[in-house]
């Protein structure tokens, strides 16, 4: 009979096949063991008993496998635990014969035992035709599927020896067959090397890929490992890059929770598995305990630190959170997600601009926020320094804006979104920024409100950040662009961020500016460098990298850490505070009087404004100073 036809009459043939297996178990069994149907001087009642015991135990059979459900299942998906599930069902049905022939019919011997070991044996036979129906039909697919016709196979590198590799082969040999032709695998198991996965022989380790790739001329490798650290996936992945390969990994295990294609999971290698970075290990109890039943505010909620943030506070349950911004579609699409997520939450969106304090004081009034999270912010350096009264108007005034509201309408604590940027500025944007982390420590000395701010760099995929500029360069074939070849940066991913950031505010007191471990700075040149090759390019053939000169108020190097500050440690080993700088707000204010004076005059030269910022913020430089130039 073929496949076909097996597929066809399966509900019909298994329990006809099923019965077959019981009748050639029992009589089997009852032979060999007992002897009795051979040479027992009463046979005769002996054949009755093995026949009764055949029709009763097709009949539990029966009864039991249909009330588990065996006969619905596909026979092609089958696994393990069904196989296990066969022998234990087989095993019970044989125990409830030997139950109802003793019990029941009161036959003269009944044996528990027999009954048991003549249930195994019907198990383990209905187990193996299962299973050779199982590879038929998997083999009538892998030759009846789709089969390109490729004349030249990729020919391809698995990297990782575990079920993900497993899966991921069965899978070419399947529905791909033709498309890939596998060199092998390498894993760093020395014990596995020589053996073999679905067929696939495991020729090396992670030391070995650069000799096979050019030896064989992989064109491609696919990261199969899942369960895999931070610091091993980035190294594996540097080593691919000295290859000629496009690369496609694997995502996280928990990314793969849900999925069970494995072969459809693979993507291209993004920015984020080339830091190296491990997860961050958070005190949930402590976020929750200031978050839960508050009323939460969030500015700048549409972008992407502030939709982020208004993601990971909706875990900790608060009592009504309220999306502050000034651009609506972005605010339409946060509001839409985070109440198709939390339909039971209170969830309100205002459009709002921060530099109208009469707005923000109906705002602040009618909602009466307990805690407020201010990530609305210009934020671009290039785009500020062009347009430096803007990025006062909105960075300095905003915040102060904020800032009053707050201390006027009670707020229990106020965190300021700062950046690395405020380091010994050399740009407008980051000499604003400075400021407001100066308003927010004044602010703190005279106010029942706690004030902090949270610094860190630059975070991965944000708005007009280098990530997204890269993959779209990479799919118009290029070329990438880099400002300098030394420029470095702090890079970190947008939740970790926003999740350090909830963190550290759990140990605020007032007054703090805390500081987020970036990890090591990472060569913007680089990581471009890296992202081209592992995408399967060569630099300098196949793709370029274009360096373009540096940006009005640019600086090579970013820092974290301002010369006069000095870190404390908290109880978090990604968090650091600064020591509060001696500011009041008479100085601020002082300050500030200069800025309206700019803003109130649109003539005035960026040279002045540049005069102005200088005398507000001392640690201001030009660019030239810091680079170098």
């Amino acid at each position: 009979m073929n496949v076909d036809a097996i597929a066809k009459y399966r509900n019909y043939l298994l329990p006809i096949m099923d019965s077959i297996s019981i009748i050639f178990g029992y009589y089997f069994m009852s032979v060999l063991i007992t002897d009795s149907f051979l040479m027992h001087p009463t046979s005769a009642v002996t054949r009755n008993e093995i026949l009764i015991s055949i029709v009763l135990a097709i009949m539990v059979y029966q009864v039991v496998f249909r009330l588990s459900k065996r006969y619905t299942n596909i026979i092609r998906y089958e696994n393990n635990q069904d196989y296990i599930l066969y022998i234990v069902l087989s095993l019970v049905s044989s125990i409830i014969v030997s139950l109802i022939e003793e019990l029941g019919l009161h036959m003269i011997n009944p044996s528990i035992k027999l009954n048991l070991i003549i249930g195994l044996l019907i198990g383990i036979i209905m187990l193996s035709y299962r299973m050779i129906i199982r590879y038929l039909l998997l083999y009538d697919v892998a030759n009846k599927g789709i089969n390109y016709t490729v004349e030249n196979p990729k020919k391809l590198l698995i990297v990782g020896g575990g079920y993900s590799a497993n899966d991921i082969i069965k899978t070419l040999n399947s529905t791909l067959k033709g498309e890939y032709h596998i060199i092998g695998i390498v894993d760093d198991n020395k014990k596995r090397i020589g053996y073999s996965v679905a067929g696939v022989r495991i020729i090396g380790n992670r030391n070995d890929i650069v000799k096979i790739c050019e030896a064989e001329n992989v064109d491609e490798i696919f990261f199969s490992i899942v369960n895999i650290d931070n610091k091993n996936k980035k190294e594996i992945l540097e080593i691919c890059s000295k290859t000629n390969a496009k690369v496609k990994v694997l995502p996280s295990l928990i990314e793969l929770i849900t999925e069970e294609n494995l072969y459809q999971s693979l993507r291209d290698v993004s920015i984020e598995d080339l830091l190296g970075r491990e997860p961050i290990e958070l005190d949930n109890h402590n976020i929750k305990n200031l978050i839960n039943d508050k009323i939460v505010l969030v500015t700048g909620a549409g972008g992407s630190i502030g939709s982020e943030l208004t993601r990971q506070i909706m875990l900790y349950n608060p009592k009504q959170l309220i999306l502050l911004d000034n651009y609506e579609n972005s605010l339409y699409d946060i509001e839409l997600e985070l109440k198709t997520l939390h339909p039971n939450n209170d969830i309100r969106a205002v459009v709002a601009n921060i530099r109208e304090q009469k707005r923000l004081d109906a705002i602040f009034d009618k909602y009466m926020p307990e805690i407020v999270f201010h990530a609305a912010a210009h934020k671009h350096v290039p785009l500020m320094e062009n347009n430096p009264t803007e990025a006062i108007k909105n960075n300095v005034f905003g915040t102060y804006n904020l800032v009053n509201c707050s201390d006027k309408y009670k707020v229990k604590r106020f965190i300021l979104i700062s950046t690395d940027k405020a380091v010994n500025p050399t740009n407008i944007m980051g000499a604003t920024k400075r400021l407001c982390e100066m308003i927010i420590q004044a602010k703190n000395r005279e106010s029942d409100t706690e004030f902090v701010a949270v610094r860190f760099g630059n975070v991965l995929g944000s708005n007009g950040s280098v990530v997204p500029l890269f993959k779209k360069q990479l799919a118009h074939g290029g070329p990438l662009t880099v400002t300098h070849k030394e420029i470095t940066r702090f890079f970190m991913t947008i939740p970790e961020a926003v999740a350090l950031v909830l963190q550290a505010i759990t140990y605020a007191q007032g007054g703090e500016i805390f500081v987020l471990d970036m990890g090591e700075p990472v060569k913007i040149y680089d990581l471009a460098k890296s992202l081209i090759e592992l995408s399967g390019y060569r630099l300098g053939e196949d793709m370029e990298i274009e360096i373009t000169g540096m940006r009005p108020g640019e600086k090579l190097y970013e820092e974290l850490l301002m010369n006069e500050e000095n870190l404390h440690e908290t109880n978090h080993k990604k968090i650091f505070i600064t020591e509060s700088m001696d500011f009041t707000m008479e100085d601020v204010e002082k300050k500030l009087d200069m800025f309206r004076e700019i803003i109130d005059n649109e003539h005035a030269t960026k040279d002045h404004i540049k005069e102005v910022i200088k005398n507000c913020v001392p640690t201001y430089k030009e660019p030239e100073e810091v680079n170098g130039e």
